[in-house]
């Protein structure tokens, strides 16, 4: 008896409902693989119940990461519609990414997103393919669809949505401006393409970079609509401690913005110090202007400082007004009283169980709000 056929009998219809509805990709980050998540995947499973299906990302592991961030993105979609493919059962989707990885799911949720206005394409595919077992809110027809599933929760742990370009956005370099500005051109010979595009020094001069693209909806993707189709955004950023992402590219704020959150843990959340709900900014979206090219041109071909911040300055203020016109829940996680806070970047995850298990507490947090977005999500249960 086939499976098609199976749905539509009680017996057939009490099995689907016994699977899971809910797929969570797992995004790690630079130079990482699936076991980064063996303890949260572990957390999520027990907190959450069966109605998650919970998946590691395993198509950009390790030097993987170093191809560029749209590589990476694409294979990650390829990777997505293979699961959604294989699993029938499914409805929604949500993505919970580290570092780097965020980066990575933001890409790959533009090649997977498709609107009422689309006609054709792959994700399309997914969905009415889907269509014959499933209805999908009216909630999330409005806002498209991600792999032909209706979008739920899009969270990043201290990823760089605005690069690692600028003061003490890579922090290990402790804001010493010699060593920043060697960063940018030793960066590419370190990791890639990726690290271009981290630097914003990618493309040609005339071009904006990537990750200002992707603040936007261009011919590369649309970037904007397929985070707009999510019903909940949370960054979750380190303010402190963290060597590899800075707070204020994590939270996608601008230095004036930094404001010293409570030193007190949330109750029930250690190191979860503060939440804070910021509402969509109207704006006319990122712009590229004819002086940001030029700066960018004398950073690829020159090592002068100022045209260096001068173009930093423009790219992230850009970043800064595309991002914006989206809705976030921002969460600021100071690891300050933990036994080694200079792990806060490994921490904030729980990278390992025993080394980093400071972050059990983030871990949690995260479990809830996924389980709370989850309660109050509205959905269609077909009726016999």
């Amino acid at each position: 008896m086939s499976t098609q056929r199976n749905v539509a009998t009680p017996k057939g219809i009490t099995k689907l409902k016994d699977k899971p509805d809910h797929l969570l990709v797992l995004v790690h980050g630079i130079l990482a693989s699936p076991s980064d998540w063996t303890y949260v995947e572990g957390e999520l499973k027990r907190r959450l119940g069966r109605n998650f299906l919970i998946y590691a990302s395993s198509s950009n592991t390790y030097t993987k990461t170093f191809s560029g961030i749209d590589g990476a993105g694409r294979r990650l979609a390829d990777e997505v519609k293979q699961v959604v493919q294989k699993t029938e059962s499914l409805k929604r989707i949500s993505f919970l990414a580290h570092s780097l990885g965020g980066l990575f799911a933001r890409y790959a949720i533009a090649v997977l997103h498709s609107s009422n206005a689309d006609g054709n394409g792959q994700s399309d595919e997914l969905t009415s393919s889907r269509d014959k077992n499933h209805e999908n809110s009216a909630s999330s027809l409005k806002r498209g669809t991600i792999a032909g599933l209706e979008p739920i929760n899009f969270v990043t742990l201290a990823t760089p949505h605005l690069g690692v370009r600028g003061r003490k956005q890579l922090p290990f370099l402790l804001g010493v401006s010699i060593l920043e500005k060697l960063a940018a051109p030793i960066a590419p010979i370190l990791a890639g393409r990726t690290g271009r595009q981290l630097f914003l020094t990618d493309d040609k001069p005339s071009r904006p970079p990537l990750l200002l693209r992707m603040a936007s909806d261009c011919e590369d993707g649309q970037f904007i609509s397929a985070l707009g189709a999510f019903t909940c955004r949370i960054l979750y950023a380190n303010v402190s401690y963290d060597h590899m992402v800075g707070w204020r590219t994590s939270s996608i704020r601008r230095e004036r913005e930094l404001i010293k959150p409570p030193q007190r843990s949330l109750d029930g959340y250690k190191h979860v110090v503060d939440v804070e709900y910021c509402p969509p900014v109207s704006s006319d979206g990122p712009h590229f202007p004819p002086e940001a090219a030029k700066a960018k041109e004398a950073v690829q071909n020159t090592s002068s400082a100022q045209k260096a911040v001068e173009y930093h300055d423009i790219m992230e203020e850009e970043m800064i007004r595309g991002l914006q016109r989206l809705g976030w829940k921002k969460v600021d996680v100071s690891f300050h009283s933990a036994l080694w806070p200079f792990l806060a970047h490994n921490n904030i995850h729980v990278k390992n169980e025993w080394l980093h298990n400071a972050g059990a507490g983030v871990v949690a947090h995260v479990a809830d709000s996924l389980k709370q977005q989850e309660s109050s999500s509205s959905f269609i249960v077909a009726s016999l």
